[in-house]
Parts: structure tokens; C-alpha cells; sequence
């Protein structure tokens, strides 16, 4: 299988089926741009048709796990019908693909991990963090409703009085806390995460392969019944983009300040 067309995307290979989906470049913490959030939609198809890919482990670099949708992209989505309507698509795809992809999913959350970054880190099949990672689904803090994934697997995983509490104020959480309330598989230390997420990947490559690609679809029906809440939110996420809230928030963003946003809403 050939890579090379990937440019904000790293295959790296181990022993028995193991690889990384390695994220963003060295040295700098993962921001999707326009090519970058294609890619991350694009990958999974690849990674299922792989015939040497048992299990990926996704990780950022050093710096943390991701830094979500970079500025351009968002004030470029703000401004423009085309550029929503292609993340939009790219966006049901990341999370659509992750759940079909056939392949058993790891994911090693350290440093931050926010926005769309962070739907890939909870949507893999085991999601390991680092204690002191930082976990923010910050969407309305920007001023558009939680989509991505959020409004699909949250509830399942930490119970919607969880979900709620956090995704309405955009709540950073700990990876501690994040196991702690269920949000993760689980959490061990910054200096042992790598370990951690190699000792299950390589377990899980020597298991029974089709016996646990069953179990993976079939447990991953709970989220596609949850389908038409998850293309729900996303679909009111990029209505969002229309309005003068995420203008604010954005504007908040590029100036380092709070957001003032307005006190009503037209509904």
C-alpha cells in the first residue's frame, strides 16, 4: 500500500501488522489546514484495504496529540459555502471511516488533543492518554454547536449528565480524569504511553484477527444507531459557521482575549 500521497500523514511499520499513523510534522503540534483534514477523512479506506495492517496506533508529535482545525481553515470555512460544505463531508467521513475501518484502532493521547483531533482520539477502539493530557472539545467555545463526533459517542462513554456538563463549557479535562469518568480506555504516564499503546497493539495483532474484527463491527453498531444525532450535530456545527457567534469566537481566538458573544439567540 502506498502512502506517499500523504503529506501531513506518517505510516510508520512494525513487527506482526503493528503500524503508527504518525500526525503533523516533528516538532510542531498537529493543526489540521485543508489538506491535512482531507487526509485524516482519506487514511482509514487505506488503512482497511491494507493487507499488511492488523492494528494502528494513532499518535501526535512530541508536542502533543492535536491542536484541531488550524485558523485559516476555520475563517476560511466562515467565509465560504464551498470550503463547509467539504468539511462537512470530511468530517462525517473521519468518523464514519473510523467506525468501518476493519482494522483494530489504538490511539496514544498526550499534550493537548482538541477539536478534530480530539474525535479521532476518542473514536478509536482503545484510546489510551497520558495523566497529564489535556482533552477539549472546544466548539462552543469557538461558537458553533459540538459536531465532529461528539453528540455520537460522549453520552456512550461518560453518561450524558458527563457529556453534557463538559461539551456545553468546553471543559478541559485531564486524561487522569478523562479515565476516570470513562472518557478514555485508560490513563498511565506521560513516560509510558508509547509502551503501553505498543504492549496492547502487539497483543492484539497476535489475537485472532477476524475474531476480533467481528467484535469491533458489532459493538460499532451502538454508534451507527447513534448515526442520525451524530450527522445531526454536525449538520447544526457548519450552520454555525454562518452566524456571528463563531465570528466572535473566532476573532476572540486570533486576539488572545475572551469572546463577547451575543446575549440572544434567534430561536
Amino acid at each position: 500500500m502506498d502512502y506517499s500521497r500523504y503529506t501531513s500523514l506518517e505510516i510508520v511499520r512494525h513487527e506482526r501488522g503493528v503500524v503508527e499513523l504518525v500526525m503533523g510534522r516533528d516538532g510542531k503540534l498537529p493543526a489540521a489546514d485543508h489538506a491535512g483534514h482531507g487526509e485524516l477523512a482519506d487514511i482509514w479506506r487505506d488503512i482497511d484495504r491494507d493487507p499488511d495492517i492488523s492494528v494502528v496506533i494513532v499518535r501526535g508529535q512530541a508536542k502533543g496529540f492535536s491542536a484541531g482545525g488550524t485558523l485559516e481553515l476555520v475563517g476560511d470555512m466562515v467565509e465560504s459555502f464551498e470550503h463547509r460544505a467539504r468539511v462537512w463531508k470530511e468530517a462525517r467521513d473521519i468518523v464514519y471511516n473510523m467506525i468501518n475501518c476493519s482494522k483494530i484502532i489504538v490511539s496514544a493521547i498526550n499534550g493537548p488533543a482538541v477539536g478534530g483531533g480530539l474525535a479521532v482520539a476518542l473514536m478509536a477502539d482503545i484510546s489510551i492518554a497520558a495523566k497529564n493530557a489535556r482533552l477539549i472539545d472546544g466548539h462552543t467555545r469557538l461558537g458553533v454547536a459540538a459536531g465532529d463526533h461528539a453528540a455520537m459517542i460522549w453520552p456512550l462513554l461518560c453518561g450524558m449528565a458527563k457529556a453534557k456538563l463538559h461539551l456545553l463549557l468546553s471543559n478541559e479535562i485531564s486524561g487522569e480524569e478523562a479515565e476516570r469518568i470513562g472518557l478514555v480506555s485508560m490513563a498511565v504516564e506521560a513516560d509510558a504511553l508509547m509502551d503501553s499503546a505498543l504492549e496492547i497493539a502487539n497483543r492484539l495483532a497476535a489475537g485472532p484477527q477476524s475474531a476480533l474484527r467481528w467484535t469491533k463491527h458489532s459493538l460499532n453498531n451502538w454508534l451507527r444507531q447513534a448515526g442520525p444525532i451524530f450527522d445531526n450535530s454536525v449538520a447544526l456545527e457548519m450552520l454555525g459557521f454562518t452566524g456571528p457567534e463563531v465570528r466572535e469566537g473566532l476573532a476572540a481566538v486570533r486576539e488572545r482575549r475572551p469572546a463577547v458573544f451575543p446575549p440572544n439567540a434567534p430561536f
